[in-house]
């Protein structure tokens, strides 16, 4: 989950919550990345009370740590679909590990779809050769 989906979960967003309950998910089977936890609770006017929630949210939830994995992942985004530093540690980290990507932000979703079909076209044409 991204930064934007979690705040989503936190405010009882209907989109989110369509979401999750379309996918009949709950909270403890999801994923958050280390940069979605700076970016939730940096935030500079968030108050004790919104930062208590966000944990408590965070903490029923699988916490996913800075990896090499996921750093040369990020670098590869970076450099060739041009992502913010934020966005493609996040995509890493769900690319990575294999794990599907829930955002609210759209932009974010098409270019994931799209970076997952080139991974695909590769993987076939790669086993089309052997």
């Amino acid at each position: 989950m991204d930064t934007n989906f979690i705040i989503g979960i936190i405010r009882g967003n209907e989109a989110v919550l369509a979401i999750l309950s379309e996918k009949t998910m709950t909270p403890a089977e999801c994923a958050y990345s280390f940069i979605t936890r700076i970016e939730l609770l940096g935030y500079q006017s968030i108050t004790q009370t919104g930062a208590e929630s966000v944990e408590s949210i965070l903490a029923t939830m699988h916490y996913i740590s800075l990896s090499k994995e996921i750093e040369n992942t990020t670098i590869d985004l970076r450099r060739q679909h041009n992502f913010k530093t934020p966005d493609a540690l996040i995509a890493a980290a769900a690319k990575a590990l294999n794990l599907e990507l829930l955002t609210l932000d759209q932009t974010l979703a098409k270019r994931m779809g799209e970076i997952l079909e080139d991974d695909q076209s590769s993987t076939n044409s790669e086993s089309d050769r052997v």
